[in-house]
This record gives C-alpha cells, structure tokens and sequence, in this order.
C-alpha cells in the first residue's frame, strides 16, 4: 500500500477531474494543504469542478500562473486501492480515467458542507379523511421503511403536491424532523437470526466463512439449483465479514428483487442496509455515498454501480445470479460488473461470491481449471423438489395463426385452476406484436431513427423503439400505401399472449409482469407482492419473471417459445437459452407441492433443449465448452467489439475501411480483424453504425495493441468509436 503524501499550501498538485479532458490538471494546495486522494473543488475556467488529488504536480510552466485548489471537500479522501482499482479498470476496458472518475462520483451534493435539513417519516394514527392523494402518501412510507424523505422526495414519489404533505404534518400523520443531513446507518448484528441450515448449505457456509476470514483475495463461484438456498449461504459469509469489521456488497441484477431482499436482510441481521440503485432517492444516495466512505455503513445492497462506491475497508462481494446480463453496461464506460468485481476485490484483498444456479461459461470455465473456488448445492432447501420439464411438441399440436397456447399447456393450466395453484405462461418478448405490417403493401412499421422496427404496445396504444426509446401513436393507416384498416400485428408479445390467456381463461384472475408496465419500482414491487401472496392465478411474464422471485403458490410454468432464444448468431445464444429456461422452470414448485415446467417447441430434439429437459447441465457445459474452445472464442479466447457511428454513412464506411488495413499493430499480436460490417442494427438515433471484431488468442496483450491501433487515426468531430472489451452482445 502507497502511503498517503500530503502537500503543504502553495505545493503543486496534480487533479483528476471528471470532465472529458486527456490529462492531469496542475493546481496550488489549498490553505492548510491536502493530501493525495482527498476531494477537491477546482476552478476549470469559468466554472468550479469536483476533482481528486492524484499526486504530485508535473509542472514544467510558469508556476506563477497555477491557480489554486478552492477548497478540499469534507468526505473521507480516496483511498489508494480505490485509485488503483479505478485505474487497471480504466486500462482493462480503455476508458478515459474521467469517466471512471464520473463512475465514483455519481452522488448528489459532494460539496455541500454538513448541515440540518427537514425530513419526513410516518407518524402516527390516520388522517380525518381518506384521499388518494393521502393514501400515496402513506403508502410510500410505509415502504420504504426507515428512509427518510424531503418534501420534494416524498412529493415526487407519491404524486402529490406539497400541501397535500403539510396538511398530514399538521394532523401528525407525517412526522418532519430536523436531522444532520448525512446520518450513518444502523448497526448490523452478524449474530441476531441466523437460520437452520441443511447439510449441504452448513458445509458451504463454513467453507466460505472461512475465505472471509482469512482477510485475503480469492473468488468462489456458489452454484446451487433453484430454490437450494444460496441467499442464506452467503448471508453467513456477509456475517463473517461484518465479525472482522469490514464492509460487504451484495450486487443484485434487478431491482425488482431488492425488496424481499432486504427483509430478509432485515431478519438475519436486525436492521436494513444501505441501499444503491435508481429505485432511491437522492438523498439516500447521497448518505450511502459519504457513509460508505466513512465505514459507517457496513452493508450496502445496489445495482452494478454499487461497485464503484468509496468502500472504507471492502472484505466481501456478493454478485448474486452472477450470469444475468444486466450486469454488463453497454453505454457510456463499458465493464461487466461481474469482472470488475474480481479486479476490485484483488486491489484491496476481498472475498468474491458469484451465486447462481446456472453460471456463465467463463466463470464456469474458471472454477474449472481452479482459478475461482467452486461449492455446490445439489437438492433444493426443506421438503421442495425440482420441477418435472417435459417439452411440448409444437408439430403435433394444432394451432390457428393468431393463437400461441398449444391444447396441451391449456389442460396443464386449467388443472392447476381447479386445484387454487399458480401457473406462469413466459415469453420472451416486450409489447403487444414485434412487428407491425401492412396487409396492402407489406410494409413493416420501422423507427424513424433506427432501423428497427417499432414494437406495438396495446396497453400503451403506442409504437415503440427497444433501441432508442422513441414513441409514436398507433397510425389508423399505413404510413407507406395510406391503405386504412390494414395494418396488423404480426407474432406474438407479453401483452398478445395476456389478451389469448384472458380469452382462454375468462374467469382467471391474470397479472403482467414486464418492465414497460410499470412506472416506477415500487409500483413493480407491489405487484410481485401481490402474486406471491396468492393474488393471480395465471402470471403472464418477460425474463423480469426469471430473475429471483419466490411465488410459493406457483406450481406450473409454461414456455411458450422455448426457440426464440436459439435463433441467430450469437456465440452465447445456446448457453444464454439455457440459463434462461432453466431459471424460469426453477420457479415452479418452490413449497412442498412439486412444480412442472413444459416448453412449447418446435424442435425438441435440438441439443440445448434435450440438455435443459434432461438437467444435464454439467453435460451441457462442458459440450459448450469444447466448441468455443474449437472456434477460439471466449473464455478460450479474446474479443473486442468496435463500433464507428456518424450521420455520414460513407464517411464512417470509409474510416471503418482504413482502419481494417492498417492493421500493424494487431497483427503484432496475431490478431485477426473481421469487417466492417453494417452493425446488425445499422443505425440508432440517426447515426449510422459500423462494427468491426477483433480476435486474438487469451494471453495476448489485447487493450496495448487496440490503444496503438486505434492512436493511428484521428476522428472526425461527427464520428464516435467506442470499444468494448468482452463483448456480450453485438448489436
């Protein structure tokens, strides 16, 4: 570890800011002088900026023209592993240091000295008259526990405006209170409830106790069936760590999950963590933000972001459902949160747990050849059984064009009905159609600003764009021939297969759940609440559905395109159906009833399918395994996706074109070069999109030869590159 040096007012220090600049910027040392990595406050020509003392300044000008640092920030500085972790992150996936600075930083009011400020908790009793507004109100509240808000927070969240929550402050409904703005979290108790293990989880738990506490770097991959437990074997390492003194992270890949996460977080430990994820507010952010960097929160719970927080002394990372692809950032800096979290346990000597029922192909691949530790739980927790999958074969089922529930899955759901159980139908598609056409002419409804075509949402009576976002309302005639009444949906979405289900099934109580659907977390939440207390019988679901949940009513799951996944040429599309098909079954039958779990296909004697039905997933892996390691494909191998993008379609060809040949230095390290090619979607928010694939053999030096390549061309201002290290898609 590199000792902290300090400068004496008027010493020259070198900044790190987060603005898009190349280099260091030379600063004085403030009144009363700094340290390295302390927060700054710089002045960057007319403005003033957050920055990070990195070390001493390199001078070599007028040093009568230096201006000063304005005043360094009263948060606990940086630490040096932090740095270093920021750093080979920055050099890993070829981020300007900027923006990984942008990374640590992205909490609300860093400067804002300590201060008092009004929040709002629920009080007591109810209000002399019941409104919706009121109800809101409280039922925000209620949720979120012991967070506190401020009236604007509260009046966002809940809908309302401000008089609203004065008028329930002066009845004494809502509580304000003057309070230090940033307070630290509660304690956490490693020895208040820990729960009866099973054989298999003790053996796990102790094993992985013991990781913790040596005090040193190492990675395990937790892998269990659905519904084994895996939770309540980490929380016994996140207990360790707490017993050391040293803070722990649980990353979770959905935020959907982290609200019956956190009651049992609650239960185990007799308090709540902290929190870091979009579904808080900025308030809470900004409190997780300084108390983290101060040890004063000993657990945080968050998104993929979370792993960029100032942890004061970080001894365990948690990365649950390690394979979801939620964890990879595919805008702005790209990383995977899941190899980042090995890289920032290595810089400052923390245990990582990657938990999962059914783990990516690298870390599988890692714990094969003993770089990653593996444990195992092979039987499901208490008296549940795994679910009986049997696949339906599409071709021997008869099937009008606009109906996607085959007879077989109808009985299947219809028993269930009669016996008060549970039955999800899952597919894989947002929306009401994936495509629009017009029966007249042909034409497909596209976005106008990618090619891509607009999805149809009912519920929403809009089109909408999965690329870009952008909105249109359903037209009453073809926008090409102007034929009126002819346009029509063509396949099948969440939205379609609800409105089949409810024709099917009319006096089926049906929930949706997709991410359109829903305004906010919280609204989310408390529909996946509702189901698992029983309030739906039939689930219509997307891949949300896949991710965690607990419906203990839930006996049968119904896939109904167990295909659509296999379609393509991804290199991950086998193991991703895989893991998706497994996850979604591992829903059923979570209680003593066991569950069933039946995929509508239309090929079922295709290799990954009779893999999914017949369990054999070590079978699978190690078959997955040896084509990728054929091909030289990751993680046998090494890949860097490309992507030039302009409103000019020739100027980025053309670029794209002269990169491929000057090729030295990749060819340096026997790299090959595939394009450019029209990237799969060619253009997004009107630019025009060009992909190129680099491959190279896993021990070359990738990110040093693309730096060189990629350092022989200057961009044109309209042209922007972007190169993503591991690529997991490739659109």
């Amino acid at each position: 570890m590199v000792e902290l040096s300090f400068f004496d007012e008027g010493d020259l220090v070198a900044v790190l800011t987060a603005q898009p600049l190349d280099r260091l910027l030379d600063y004085k040392a403030p009144e009363g002088g700094c340290q390295t990595g302390a927060f700054v406050e710089v002045p960057l020509g007319p403005r003033k900026v957050l920055g990070v003392v990195w070390g001493k300044g390199a001078g070599g000008f007028d040093l009568s023209k230096a201006r000063s640092v304005i005043r360094v920030l009263d948060v606990a500085p940086m630490r040096e592993e932090m740095r270093a972790f920021l750093a080979r992150a920055a050099d890993y996936t070829l981020t300007p240091m900027p923006a990984m600075l942008r990374l640590a930083t992205r909490a609300p009011g860093l400067g804002d000295p300590p201060s008092m400020r009004k929040i709002l908790r629920l009080g007591q009793g109810e209000p002399d008259r019941m409104t919706d507004a009121r109800r809101r109100v409280m039922e925000v509240l209620r949720e979120y526990g012991g967070l506190a808000f401020t009236l604007r927070e509260l009046s966002e969240m809940a809908g309302v405006s401000s008089p609203v929550i004065k008028g329930l402050i002066k009845q004494g409904v809502v509580v304000e209170e003057d309070t230090p703005r940033d307070m630290p979290y509660p304690s956490l108790q490693p020895e208040f409830d820990g729960k009866d293990l099973n054989d298999d989880q003790a053996e796990a738990a102790n094993q992985l106790r013991n990781a913790v506490a040596t005090g040193h770097y190492g990675t395990t991959l937790l892998k269990g069936v659905t519904g084994s437990g895996k939770t309540e074997v980490y929380l016994e390492a996140v207990a360790e760590c707490l017993k050391q003194g040293r803070q722990a992270l649980v990353l979770l890949p959905e935020i959907a999950l982290t609200a019956e996460f956190l009651a049992r977080v609650e239960e185990r430990f007799g308090a709540r963590p902290a929190e870091w994820h979009s579904g808080v507010t900025m308030t809470e952010r900004r409190r997780c933000w300084r108390m983290v960097g101060q040890g004063a929160a000993q657990l945080v719970v968050g998104a993929r972001s979370s792993l960029y927080l100032p942890f004061r002394d970080l001894g365990l990372i948690v990365v649950d459902e390690e394979h979801d692809s939620s964890y990879k950032q595919e805008d702005g800096a790209l990383y995977s949160a899941r190899d980042m979290s090995v890289l920032r346990a290595t810089c400052c000597s923390a245990q990582v747990i990657l938990a999962s029922a059914t783990p990516s192909l690298e870390s599988w691949a890692n714990a094969e050849t003993g770089k990653y530790q593996r444990l195992d739980l092979t039987s499901r927790f208490g008296v549940a059984e795994m679910p009986d999958m049997r696949a339906i074969d599409m071709r021997a089922e008869t099937l009008s064009s606009n109906r996607w529930i085959s007879g077989t899955l109808k009985k299947e759901v219809s028993a269930r009905l009669e016996l008060n159980e549970q039955a999800l139908l899952f597919i894989n598609r947002r929306g009401y159609a994936p495509t629009t056409i017009c029966r007249a002419c042909g034409h497909q409804i596209g976005c106008d600003q990618c090619d891509a075509r607009m999805v149809e949402h009912r519920f929403l009576k809009r089109l909408v764009c999965h690329q870009c976002g952008e909105t249109k309302p359903m037209p009453e005639k073809c926008p090409n021939c102007e034929a009126e009444g002819r346009l029509a949906p063509v396949g099948p979405g969440v939205e379609r297969l609800a409105e089949e289900t409810a024709e099917v099934f009319p006096d089926a109580r049906i929930a949706v759940l997709s991410s359109d659907l829903f305004g906010s977390a919280r609204a989310l939440k408390e529909k996946i609440e509702l189901i698992a207390e029983g309030g739906a019988d039939i689930i219509i679901g997307t891949q949300l559905v896949a991710k965690g949940h607990n419906f203990p009513h839930l006996t049968l799951v119904g896939v109904i395109d167990a295909d659509l996944g296999l379609q393509g040429s991804d290199l991950r599309a086998a193991e991703r159906t895989f893991q998706l098909m497994r996850q979604v079954s591992g829903r059923a039958g979570r209680t003593e009833k066991q569950g069933v779990a039946l995929l509508q296909t239309y090929q079922p004697e295709h290799p990954v399918i009779c893999a999914i039905l017949s369990g054999d997933e070590e079978g699978f892996w190690r078959a997955e395994a040896r084509e990728r390691e054929a091909t030289g494909v990751p993680p046998y191998g090494r890949l860097a996706g490309i992507v030039l993008s302009s409103p000019d379609v020739q100027q980025v060809f053309d670029l794209a074109g002269e990169m491929a040949r000057q090729d030295a230095p990749l060819r340096a390290i026997n790299a090959q070069i595939y394009g450019p090619a029209p990237a799969p979607i060619a253009r997004i928010r009107g630019r025009h999109r060009v992909r190129l694939l680099v491959k190279c053999e896993k021990g070359a030096p990738l990110q040093k030869a693309l730096a060189a390549w990629v350092a022989q061309f200057k961009l044109p201002s309209a042209i922007r590159l972007s190169i993503d290290i591991d690529p997991q898609s490739f659109y």
